[in-house]
C-alpha cells in the first residue's frame, strides 16, 4: 500500500475514510514551502458523525470489555506502522520539517515501538481488585474495586511531534477500552490521516472505535470539549488554548486531560563543568527548532561566569546552521509556519526592545530565502521578569539568565507560571539531587538523565496542565473506578 498516494487524505469516520463537508484545505512543507498535496476538511456534521460513531462502539459493541481483542489490535497498530516505517518517515520529514535524525526517536520509531507498552500493560493490568469481606455499618459485604473504560476520548493533538502525541493518546486509549475520536492540528494533517488507512487495512479495530477527524477550523475541535457524549478530551497544545479545553469541558463536568506549555530551566551549578553543561543546554534547544514544550529555554548560570556562558552556548548554537530536514547531519529544521516564524520573530524583536541582545542569530538566516527557518538565537543581558524569559517562544531561542548560588536559581526556575521540565548540571550528585528535589516541575533531568520513555510518566505541575501521559500513570487517565459492594449472605 502506498500511502497517501494520490496526495490528498481522508476522514477516518465510523472505519470509513470518507470526504469532509468543507471540502479540503492544504498541507504544506516548511523547509520549501511547496504545497504537499490536501486533506479532507471537516466540519461540525462530520465531527458529529465521528462521535457518534464513536459513542455507538463504545455502547453497543463489547470493545470495553474484551481485552484480548483491544490488545491484538494494538498490537496490529503497531506492527502496520513498523511495516510502513520508511512511507511514514518521508511523509514526517516533508509534513513536519521534522529532522530525519529525529525519526528514529521521538518523531516516530519511538512512539510507534511504544505502544507494544500499552499492549502489554493492558494485558497483564489487575482490573479487579478483592478487598474481601468486611461489615460496614453491620452489614457483612464483599467488596470490589474494578478499573474500567472513561468512555469516549477526544483526543486533540499539536503539530510539533504529531506522531509521539497522536499514539501516547491512542495507545493507552484503546488499550483501556476506550473509543476515541482524534482531531490533529491543521498544520501535519497527513500524519494522523494515515492512522485511518492503516487501522481500515491491517488492524482488527472494529468501526467507531477510532475516528480520525482533520479540519482547517479549530472551532471543529472545541466540539469535543462541549458535546456530553464525549466523557474525557485529552488535550496537548499551548496552555491559552487549554484553558478554553477545561472551560468548555466544565459544562459536562466531563474529564479532563491537560498537558500545556512550559519555559523550563536548565540549571548550572557552581561545581559544574560549565563548558560540558552549557553545550548540552544549547545543543538541546536547537534540535526541532527548539518546537518541544519541555525544552529548557532559559540557561540559568553562576553570575561570576555568566559571559563565560554566553560565549560557550553562542559559540556552540552558531555552529548549528538551519539546514534541509531530509540532511541527515540537520539538527535544527525549519519551524512548522509563516505564522510561526513571525511569531518567534517578534519574541526576538521583543527581547532587543526589553534591554537584551543576541550573542548569536536574532532572525532568519541569510542563506535560507525559502522556508519558515530560524537561526540559533542566544538571548543575552536579561533577567527572569523579561518576556522572552517567562513566556513560551517556541524556536531555537536560549535565554540566559545570572543566578546567585543554589537558592537564587531555584527561585529564578520556579518564578514560573509553568512547571513542566527542567535540568540541573553538578558535579556533587547529592547536591545536584537536592536542587532538583526543590523544581517544582513535572519531569528533571539530572547531570544528562533521559526520562523521555514509554514507562515514564510526562506531565507538569501548575499551567503546565493536569495528569499524566504514558507510563502506568498515562494508561490509567484512561480508567474510571468503581466500587462493587455486594452482600455475604
Amino acid at each position: 500500500m502506498a500511502l497517501l498516494a494520490d496526495g490528498a487524505s481522508a476522514l477516518f469516520i465510523d472505519g470509513k475514510l470518507t470526504e469532509g463537508n468543507a471540502g479540503t484545505f492544504p498541507t504544506v512543507n516548511p523547509a520549501t514551502e511547496e504545497v504537499l498535496g490536501v486533506a479532507a476538511d471537516a466540519d461540525a456534521e462530520d465531527m458529529n458523525r465521528a462521535i457518534d460513531a464513536a459513542r455507538r462502539a463504545f455502547d453497543d459493541t463489547d470493545w470495553s470489555r474484551n481485552t484480548e481483542l483491544r490488545v491484538r489490535c494494538v498490537r496490529q497498530l503497531r506492527d502496520a506502522l513498523q511495516q510502513h516505517i520508511e512511507e511514514l518517515r518521508d511523509l514526517t520529514i516533508a509534513e513536519v520539517g521534522a529532522p530525519r535524525m529525529l525519526t528514529s526517536i521521538a518523531q516516530l520509531e519511538g512512539p510507534v515501538n511504544d505502544l507494544a507498552f500499552a499492549a502489554d500493560t493492558a494485558e497483564s493490568y489487575s482490573w479487579q481488585q478483592d478487598l474481601g469481606e468486611a461489615a460496614p455499618m453491620g452489614i457483612p459485604t464483599r467488596r470490589t474495586v474494578v478499573r474500567e473504560a472513561v468512555g469516549v476520548v477526544g483526543a486533540i493533538t499539536p503539530w510539533n511531534f504529531p506522531h509521539q502525541i497522536n499514539l501516547a493518546k491512542l495507545g493507552p486509549a484503546l488499550a483501556a477500552g476506550n473509543t476515541v475520536v482524534l482531531k490533529p492540528a491543521p498544520d501535519t494533517p497527513w500524519c494522523a490521516a494515515v492512522l485511518g488507512e492503516i487501522i481500515a487495512e491491517h488492524t482488527d479495530i472494529p468501526p467507531g472505535v477510532v475516528n480520525i477527524v482533520t479540519s482547517s477550523d479549530h472551532s471543529v475541535g472545541a466540539l469535543l470539549a462541549k458535546d456530553p457524549r464525549v466523557d474525557m478530551v485529552s488535550f496537548t497544545g499551548s496552555t491559552t488554548t487549554g484553558r478554553s479545553v477545561m472551560s468548555d469541558a466544565a459544562a459536562t463536568i466531563k474529564k479532563v486531560f491537560l498537558e500545556l506549555g512550559g519555559k523550563s530551566a536548565f540549571l548550572v551549578l557552581d561545581d559544574a563543568d560549565l563548558g560540558g553543561a552549557v553545550g548540552v543546554a544549547a545543543f538541546s534547544v536547537c534540535m526541532h527548532a527548539g518546537q518541544g514544550c519541555a525544552i529548557t529555554t532559559r540557561l540559568v548560570v553562576p553570575r561570576a561566569r555568566y559571559d563565560e556562558a554566553v560565549a560557550i552556548a553562542a559559540a556552540t548554537m552558531s555552529g548549528i546552521k538551519p539546514g534541509d530536514p531530509n540532511d541527515s547531519g540537520t539538527i535544527c529544521g525549519p519551524l512548522i509556519s509563516a505564522r510561526q516564524r513571525d511569531r518567534v520573530q517578534g519574541y526576538l524583536d521583543l527581547a532587543v526592545s526589553e534591554g537584551g541582545s543576541f550573542a548569536c542569530g536574532g532572525g532568519r538566516p541569510a542563506d535560507r530565502d525559502v522556508g519558515f527557518f530560524i537561526e540559533p538565537t542566544v538571548i543575552a543581558g536579561l533577567d527572569n521578569t523579561a518576556r522572552p524569559a517567562r513566556e513560551e517562544i517556541f524556536g531555537p531561542v536560549l535565554t540566559v539568565i545570572a543566578h546567585d548560588g543554589d537558592d537564587d536559581a531555584v527561585r529564578i526556575a520556579n518564578d514560573s507560571a509553568y512547571g513542566l521540565s527542567g535540568t540541573v548540571f553538578g558535579a556533587d550528585p547529592d547536591r545536584a539531587a537536592k536542587v532538583a528535589s526543590r523544581l517544582r516541575v513535572g519531569t528533571v533531568n539530572v547531570n544528562g538523565g533521559v526520562w523521555y520513555s514509554a514507562d515514564m510518566p510526562f506531565g507538569g505541575y501548575k499551567q503546565s496542565g493536569n495528569g499524566r501521559e504514558m507510563g502506568l500513570a498515562g494508561f490509567e487517565e484512561y480508567l474510571e473506578t468503581k466500587a462493587i459492594a455486594t452482600a455475604a449472605n
